[in-house]
């Protein structure tokens, strides 16, 4: 899949600098691709763009297809005439962090002024493009934009909470709420509309200017969604649609409980008896969003760790099989090549690699794992092939000069003797090395571009406060940063038409 040598960042829309909260799909995103390709990079890796829930984090989404309104550019609604100017003053949050609850209250005030602006504008052009996009994205759009009203309408109670006649989508009542919401339910609508409105525009930017988007797909969705709402039949639910096994991962040397994810699990079977046609419709959106997916926890599409619902920990779990060779069968016949990433990392077995390299889907090398146990450490990179991406580290990672000063002296050694320098430009030196290698995707977190130390964090797997909110502003993306990158993107071959 990877047919010749590139390079990109690894940024989440959040992370952009903004004077609303938190970063846009607006004027700083062009920006940021303008650096991506001014600087010789032809991949911009994003996090999930659902709306998210709880913790704000990416990987919680309220729904798999729709987009975060959070996300949405204030500045080009007022372009549209859904805003005016003088709505947008008076706010101005303070940069380098993502204020995400006084934007949600900010965002869903002026998005509904938006709302009501443009359904009183009747017959326009964009009237025309809201009415195909609501029809185009039925299948998913009404039962979303529902849950949304009835979850704002039930003080944020998961739906498992609301009336019985609700939890189990009675069609009568399904209809008596729909018409009570009809105008929140519009609303939503019109949210997720200037949402992929200024999506796809961004996307065609990137194109324009030869990047493209690297999506990502969790393996698993939220039980507080509109997806397990809407398609309980699915997952393993009991008869008063409660989960009855949930994810997550065995104990391991870092857990001697493992992890318990509690995400409901996906009863294979029946998604195969309906030829796995909720998985088709979410990576064929997914593929028209993005020109890459990176799929979060591929080992699941062989087999699983199931977790009785009762379980407090991981401990109490037993490896499942999961059809993953039928649906990517299925998907690839229906949508031809796959152009996937397979999150690989962690204990991964024959089984998992076989269907990861049967289909050729690339593997994910993460050089701050690569030192420390010897020369056949499978991230090392003399033990790389050409179909894999790799990165110094990923947004679970710690920024490659917070891990730097956090090893040990003899770990820093063993470092240096492998880069064969003093590494006195950390994170550069790691970067080099990453663009070096052999692999035909390499990803680098912006947060290393910028040289930031631990306090950039991304996210602490295992911990459920103090993540996502990182924010770069916008006088750190200079040019000598991206003419730095720009030099040794060329050196390696990896620039954009360098000649492969």
């Amino acid at each position: 899949m990877l047919t010749h040598r590139a390079s990109g960042i690894l940024l989440h829309p959040t992370s952009l600098p903004g004077r609303f909260g938190l970063g846009s799909l607006g004027k700083e995103a062009r920006r940021f691709i303008d650096f991506l390709a001014d600087s010789q990079q032809s991949v911009w890796q994003i996090l999930p763009l659902g709306p998210t829930g709880y913790g704000d984090s990416p990987y919680n989404a309220l729904s798999a297809f729709a987009g975060n309104p959070l996300l949405v550019d204030l500045e080009d609604l007022v372009v549209n005439g859904d805003l005016d100017a003088a709505d947008l003053k008076g706010i101005d949050f303070e940069e380098g962090t993502a204020h995400f609850s006084q934007a949600h209250l900010v965002k869903d005030r002026l998005l509904r002024k938006g709302a009501t602006t443009f359904f009183r504008q009747g017959a326009t052009n964009r009237a025309s493009a809201f009415a195909r996009f609501t029809e185009e994205q039925g299948y998913w759009l009404h039962d979303y934009a529902l849950f949304k009203a009835l979850r704002n309408h039930f003080s944020g109670q998961s739906w498992s909470q609301w009336p019985e006649a609700l939890r189990r989508r009675q069609p009568q009542a399904l209809q008596s709420w729909g018409e009570d919401l009809a105008e929140p339910i519009l609303f939503e609508k019109y949210a997720q509309f200037v949402f992929f409105e200024q999506w796809f525009s961004l996307k065609a930017h990137a194109h324009g200017r030869g990047v493209r988007i690297m999506g990502d797909i969790p393996i698993f969705v939220a039980f507080d969604s509109a997806d397990v709402w809407a398609n309980p039949h699915l997952f393993y639910l009991d008869e008063n649609q409660n989960p009855t096994l949930v994810a997550g991962v065995p104990p391991d040397y870092f857990s001697t409980t493992g992890q318990r994810w509690g995400n409901p699990l996906y009863n294979w079977e029946r998604l195969e008896e309906q030829d796995f046609s909720w998985w088709l419709a979410r990576f064929r959106w997914n593929l028209a969003l993005t020109d890459l997916v990176r799929i979060d926890h591929f080992r699941g599409f062989e087999s699983y760790w199931a977790i009785p619902a009762t379980e407090k920990t991981a401990v109490g779990g037993h490896w499942r099989p999961a059809a993953g060779r039928k649906l990517f069968q299925t998907l690839q016949a229906a949508l031809g090549s796959l152009p996937l990433i397979a999150e690989d990392l962690g204990v991964i077995t024959p089984e998992v690699e076989a269907l990861r390299d049967d289909f050729a889907f690339p593997g994910m090398k993460i050089l701050q794992f690569a030192f420390g146990s010897g020369p056949r450490n499978p991230y090392l990179p003399h033990n790389l092939t050409r179909n894999c991406v790799i990165y110094t580290g990923t947004h679970d990672n710690n920024t490659t000069l917070g891990w730097w000063k956090a090893l040990a002296a003899a770990e820093k050694t063993a470092v240096k003797h492998y880069l064969g320098s003093s590494l006195r430009d950390m994170p550069w030196d790691l970067i080099r090395c990453a663009l070096s290698s052999v692999a035909g995707l390499c990803i680098l977190p912006m947060q290393d571009i910028l040289g930031l130390d631990a306090s950039a964090r991304m996210n602490t797997p295992g911990t459920s406060s103090g993540n996502w909110g990182w924010r770069f502003c916008g006088e750190q993306m200079t040019n000598d940063k991206g003419a730095g990158l720009a030099e040794l993107t060329r050196l390696y071959g990896r620039a954009p038409f360098s000649g492969e």
